[in-house]
């Protein structure tokens, strides 16, 4: 298997992509799966390695990647050391990086011979969910989307009312990352791109447009998005299928970091549907 790790691709936003891939170098076009982490994520989160893996196993060409403005650093892809990055990052870059990676596998001859151009599906985690069903809505190269513990809108996740007034007095609010201990900074830049932009961020717009495959997963139990998100999703997104675990957590009990050489049973569960929907 090759295991290309940490190669920069150019973004929009004057910070580079850090991007992994994954595949048998079969020297034969496999579908391409472009996997989109959440809030506070990163690729090498937990086990979306071996996840990575998985796929690559099952014959896909699997990518990974930062977002720009993900807290993470070329040198330090891992947590976040660039705090005044994270303050900058938006839904706009967020979905101008992952149009950047599609961009790039779909016209670089770095990969040809091993990833099939006319077959791009994405998957998303948590926030990184709701980024690939926007994207998936507007992109014709993407044939299905999967969303794996998925947010169903991005409006009600910010500040409201007088929290929201002193944010946009104080410019900057602040979220404890509960296990880094770091205050993690939110500049008012994040809100006003969301209100510039609120028609094209509306997961429900997006989804009730949809009309590719779309598999939504979710943890019956997620504490951190309540599975009633999953079920409007699949209420909205007129051809997709809905599947949920019994019990689990937001991370389908893994962790990070991740030491065990497989995948949590339930994290084995949700890629193997994952890799089923893709194959159908």
């Amino acid at each position: 298997m090759i295991r290309e790790k940490n190669f920069l691709l150019e973004g929009k936003h004057n910070k580079p992509i850090v991007t992994d891939v994954y595949f048998q170098p079969t020297q034969k076009p496999k579908p391409i799966v472009i996997f989109c982490h959440g809030y506070k994520g990163f690729k090498d989160w937990g086990a979306w390695d071996l996840v990575a893996e998985k796929f690559a196993e099952a014959g896909f060409f699997f990518i990974k990647f930062n977002f720009s403005h993900n807290g993470g650093t070329a040198d330090e892809p891992i947590d976040f050391p660039d705090l005044d990055a994270f303050a900058e990052d938006n839904y706009t870059k967020q979905l101008d990086d992952l149009q950047s990676v599609i961009y790039w596998i779909t016209t670089t001859k770095q990969f040809h011979a091993n990833a099939d151009v006319q077959h791009v599906n994405l998957i998303g985690h948590s926030r990184g969910g709701g980024i690939v069903t926007l994207k998936a809505e507007e992109e014709n190269k993407v044939k299905k989307v999967i969303t794996w513990n998925s947010v169903s809108d991005f409006e009600s996740r910010f500040p409201q009312g007088e929290d929201l007034q002193k944010w946009k007095e104080n410019e900057f609010y602040f979220v404890k990352n509960g296990r880094t201990q770091q205050q993690m900074p939110h500049h008012i830049q994040f809100y006003d791109d969301f209100i510039a932009n609120k028609e094209r961020f509306n997961i429900q717009r997006a989804v009730s447009n949809l009309r590719k495959p779309h598999l939504i997963i979710h943890a019956k139990d997620d504490p951190t998005v309540n599975v009633f998100e999953a079920e409007k999703l699949h209420q909205w997104s007129k051809k997709s299928e809905l599947f949920l675990l019994e019990g689990s957590d937001h991370v389908f009990e893994t962790k990070h970091p991740w030491d065990q050489e497989s995948l949590s049973s339930d994290l084995e569960k949700v890629t193997q549907k994952t890799i089923q929907f893709i194959q159908q």
